[in-house]
């Protein structure tokens, strides 16, 4: 009985935010170890069902690296990275589309659908969703990163086609250049900009990190725009958190009411965080309250 009391309890506890999320668009970034742990792609999945089961319009936006660097590996092409960023020449394109497009973005709907959802995959490309132009990387005069763009504007037409029709859209992160070349890109970076598009009600990030730590290793559960940018002076957000606060700063100047930075290694993550009063990982948002 006491667990049945308990299971109650859970329900009451994420009524209300039933009622505020219900018909509200929240663009989920897939990637991590959440993409890889049979287990976890699993909760993922029916987390997202959830999601659409009470009224929630998820859309999904997947990465996809470690994939690609293997699938390059097995044809005997060495993947070769400066600045974090890989070099993307034709040939790695081609097998960024094969790969990222197709195996990573079919599995994705492919479980969705098999658990009782209905999603329909995507690439940036649909429809001229994401139009992209060329990176350059300061610091780097003379090198050529190649096919690897940078967001120039998302028209959100197809993706809202596909959530009138009750469907949940997973999309692989490429884009189209005015020199109508195709581009590789970030997987955080697209996904804050289709949550700015959107004007989305959350942009969650799924990590491999409890979120944003502060000098001392301890979790910080909410920061404004105001107090990351302090942080990232201070070196102490760097590294590969650093695109991941640029898609938060991208979203909400889109106008996205609040972004996410949560730990998709902890089974029901994303019902932890939008269901239950503590939730989970770091919130960003536009300034303190």
């Amino acid at each position: 009985m006491e667990k049945l009391i308990e299971k109650a309890n859970i329900l009451v506890e994420a009524l209300p935010y039933i009622k505020k999320f219900s018909g509200k668009t929240i663009v989920i970034k897939y990637g991590g170890s959440a993409m890889t742990d049979e287990a976890l792609k699993e909760k993922f999945a029916l987390d997202v069902i959830l999601m659409k089961y009470v009224g929630i319009n998820p859309v999904i936006v997947h990465g996809g690296g470690p994939m690609i660097g293997k699938t390059m590996e097995r044809l005997g092409k060495k993947p070769v990275f400066v600045h974090g960023q890989r070099v993307t020449d034709k040939e790695t394109m081609y097998i960024v589309e094969m790969v990222l497009g197709g195996k990573v973005n079919k599995e994705i709907v492919s479980f969705i659908n098999k658990h009782g959802g209905r999603a329909v995959g995507l690439t940036g490309k649909e429809g001229g969703m994401i139009t992209a132009k060329k990176m350059k990387i300061k610091g780097t005069k003379g090198v050529d990163i190649g096919l690897v763009g940078e967001v120039k504007s998302v028209d959100a037409s197809v993706i809202l086609s596909v959530l009138d029709k009750g469907f949940i859209p997973v999309i692989a992160p490429m884009g189209i250049g005015d020199d109508s070349q195709t581009y590789n890109i970030n997987a955080d970076s697209a996904a804050g900009a289709i949550a700015g598009a959107l004007k989305a009600e959350k942009l969650l990030l799924l990590t491999d990190v409890k979120g944003i730590m502060n000098d001392k290793g301890r979790l910080i559960p909410t920061l404004s725009k105001k107090e990351v940018e302090s942080l990232i002076k201070k070196k102490v957000i760097k590294g590969g958190m650093l695109p991941k606060v640029a898609s938060c700063f991208t979203a909400l100047k889109g106008g996205v009411k609040k972004t996410h930075i949560i730990d998709g290694r902890v089974p029901h993550a994303l019902l932890l965080e939008i269901f239950t009063d503590k939730g989970v990982g770091t919130e960003i948002v536009r300034a303190a309250s």
